[in-house]
């Protein structure tokens, strides 16, 4: 019974998501409709992209990214510029909760070696909003995108258009936010003329395989089985995304079969709970009336509201169903994925992080991140309105 409670905790969407679709599964019986509920290229490309990211880190491409760029720094605003847009801009890439995994941990050993952990709170918490407001701009930058964009048979370029001013006022709100911070013109040592004093990172443990066959050749490899993936999701028609799981599913056979296991199958399978539950409740004819009803000419209200409850990526496969107007459901459930602690799963990602190192600092940060997100929400949401 402990196990399960524990599960429950750890994975309570995943536990909802699958909660929902049995019981909707005594509604609507199971049939051969059942398969064409779940978007099998959604759950691919993510599932590409999970491994390669995965991969990419084992090797320790982003803390030597990391490093070279704080090498570069003096004063106090200078770092936290560099914490807070190194996962504002990586997640248009690598996606919000890979990058918080990725930064988040980096930030607080720079801080502690620095001497800097007065700037704990405010960092973690600009670094995950910058994390969730960056990733909204790309296709790739998190999996509400990947599957809204393949849903809404945009081109690239016309999303990137779509969401490029919400990014645009997110990133000058995250400067002037910078700027608030006291004593940001103190440099970082205050007898260093630069950061580069700090000690490099250790990094991850490399396993023998990778030792033999070469940190340089192991980037390259997955360097570009990353641009295959995501070409698979710009250009679809090009690069086929089967053929591209089929790559790289070989390639973690050949070099290491561990990176197949070291994704979070968790945000996959909730993806499929989510996807039958939304999928029946489309075939109950007098809930799919309410819920068109509901949502029509009011999706991104609609999408904001209900991601602060149950968070945006099931939010965006729930109303997805119900409305045909799927820019503005991307809209709403991209900054919806601000103000509550729940709103974005990635946001989770840094409270645990944070507390399990400070545990004691938990409080003060909730009520910081949930005060400043808030905040953010209002400013996007009224630009959205507008």
């Amino acid at each position: 019974m402990n196990k399960i409670i524990a599960f429950v905790k750890k994975e309570t969407v995943l536990t909802v998501s699958w909660v929902l679709a049995i019981a909707s599964a005594f509604i609507v019986r199971p049939d051969k409709e059942y398969i064409g509920y779940i978007d099998l290229k959604s759950i691919g490309t993510l599932w590409c992209l999970m491994i390669v990211v995965s991969a990419l880190t084992e090797i320790g491409v982003f803390d030597r990214i990391g490093e070279i760029l704080l090498g570069r720094t003096k004063y106090v605003w200078q770092l936290l510029a560099l914490l807070v847009f190194l996962p504002f801009f990586s997640a248009m890439f690598i996606t919000n909760d890979v990058a918080l995994l990725t930064f988040v941990p980096f930030s607080i050993h720079i801080l502690k070696m620095s001497d800097k952990e007065r700037l704990l709170i405010p960092v973690v918490a600009f670094q995950t909003i910058g994390a969730n407001l960056g990733s909204m701009l790309t296709p790739i930058g998190n999996p509400q995108n990947i599957y809204l964009f393949g849903l809404s048979k945009m081109r690239v370029d016309e999303f990137v258009l779509l969401m490029l001013p919400y990014t645009c006022i997110s990133m000058l709100f995250l400067m002037a936010c910078i700027i608030t911070v006291k004593g940001k013109r103190k440099k970082i040592f205050e007898n260093s003329d630069s950061a580069s004093g700090i000690k490099k990172l250790k990094k991850p443990d490399t396993k023998p395989f990778y030792i033999a066959f070469g940190r340089k050749r192991l980037t390259a490899i997955f360097g570009v089985l990353f641009i295959l993936a995501v070409l698979s999701v710009a250009f679809p028609t090009v690069v086929r995304y089967p053929i591209v799981v089929v790559v790289i599913l070989i390639t973690c056979l050949l070099i290491d079969k561990t990176l197949i296991v070291s994704i979070d199958y968790a945000l996959l399978f909730t993806f499929v709970g989510f996807f039958i539950f939304t999928g029946n409740l489309g075939r109950i004819d007098d809930v799919r009336g309410f819920l068109v009803e509901l949502v029509k000419g009011h999706e991104v209200v609609a999408a904001v509201v209900s991601s602060q409850f149950i968070s945006n990526v099931p939010a965006a496969l729930l109303l997805s169903e119900f409305t045909t107007n799927v820019k503005d459901l991307i809209v709403g459930v991209n900054i919806g994925g601000l103000g509550t602690l729940i709103a974005s799963m990635a946001s989770l990602i840094s409270f645990k992080l944070l507390a399990h190192r400070y545990n004691e600092e938990k409080g003060k940060y909730l009520l910081y991140f949930t005060g400043v997100s808030i905040v953010f929400l209002f400013v996007l949401m009224g630009y959205a309105l507008l």
